[in-house]
């Protein structure tokens, strides 16, 4: 009797599984699709509709942000669902085992794992807390948190799409958000105190370890969780982004655009402001062709690590003093990182 209810409890999990990645697939399919067919549409039908108005500046607003848009939803996509994978299947345990115990050897490590490991910004800050508490060195697991939303496979291959012909752009950023999440690491070595950071308190989850059905509904709930949030922040960014073109007189960008140094600080505070995913933040920067390739980088390399969400993410897991903190240096690290980077490759 054992026997067979054991048989049937291990096949009961196996038919919940095969449910669940079934919907999971019908989800990614149909939601892909049906964004991909809804800003198509709204790309063809909004010019036109701006012209029957008479507003060219509506229809240029509705150019910029359609291909925004559709230019970042499937690598989106993509990135929510390496990051919904990573998070559901792979033990976050392993990266204790990985890591040097020497803090300083750690950090060049942790941050180096970014490359290989996708994220979204938002997915780095509670990964890097459960690094935490399973006795990971603090300094590794920021750098870890800086570095896999912004160098990761995805948001490199989305990097070059958005500047095609530019490979340059893409090893400029890879370098520069490299170099700044490994210095932000070093840096807490150094001058961090245990006082500035609160431990995030443990959680029961049902993750890698659990059971099959358990990972599954994970992996579905943080896909179902990062592509929805992730996909309002790239539309506020689009928008704000076509707002921005449009909007705002050519006489304030020359102004801006004249001057290396306040270009790349005007594009660096707006970083912060427009929280757009790192997954789409280069065809955002790609927009802003006025302004200068390394004024841009900065663009790119300052918004995975500071942002108003991750700010307030920040906050609400480590303590408000360590976010203030934190965010401002790495803001510092992130725009002198660029600034260098820039004027050597590019």
């Amino acid at each position: 009797m054992e026997k067979q209810e054991y048989v049937a409890s291990r096949q009961g999990s196996f038919a919940d599984a095969v449910r669940l990645i079934v919907r999971t697939v019908v989800y990614v399919v149909v939601g892909g699709v049906a964004l991909i067919a809804i800003a198509t549409v709204v790309s063809v039908l909004g010019p036109m509709v701006a012209i029957d108005l008479y507003t060219p500046p509506v229809a240029a607003w509705w150019t910029v942000f359609t291909a925004v848009v559709v230019q970042g939803v499937p690598f989106l996509l993509l990135g929510t669902l390496v990051s919904a994978a990573i998070g559901a299947f792979v033990p976050e345990r392993i990266f204790s085992r990985l890591l040097p115990r020497n803090p300083a050897l750690a950090v060049p490590v942790a941050g180096a794992a970014g490359v290989v490991l996708p994220g979204c910004e938002c997915a780095s800050v509670p990964v890097a807390g459960s690094l935490m508490r399973r006795g990971v060195a603090p300094a590794a697991a920021l750098a870890f948190l800086l570095s896999a939303p912004a160098i990761n496979p995805v948001v490199l291959v989305a990097t070059s799409i958005a500047f095609p012909g530019s490979p340059a752009m893409v090893l400029a950023r890879l370098v520069a958000s490299l170099a700044t999440a490994v210095v932000m690491g070093w840096l807490w070595v150094r001058f961090g105190r245990e006082e500035w950071l609160r431990l995030p308190k443990g959680r029961t989850t049902s993750g890698a370890s659990g059971a099959s059905g358990s990972r599954w509904q994970n992996f579905r709930a943080g896909l179902q969780h990062d592509f929805l949030h992730a996909g309002g922040f790239l539309v506020v960014g689009a928008a704000a982004a076509a707002i921005f073109n449009i909007a705002v007189p050519r006489s304030v960008l020359d102004l801006f655009t004249g001057s290396a140094w306040l270009s790349v600080l005007l594009l660096a505070v707006l970083a912060v402001v427009l929280c757009v995913c790192s997954e789409a933040d280069a065809f955002v920067a790609a927009s802003l062709s006025g302004f200068s390739p390394t004024a841009r980088l900065a663009f790119m390399v300052v918004g995975p690590m500071v942002d108003l969400k991750l700010i307030a993410l920040q906050a609400g897991t480590f303590g408000r003093g360590f976010a203030v903190r934190f965010s401002a240096v790495t803001w510092v690290v992130a725009v002198v990182s660029s600034v260098l980077v820039g004027w050597w490759l590019l």
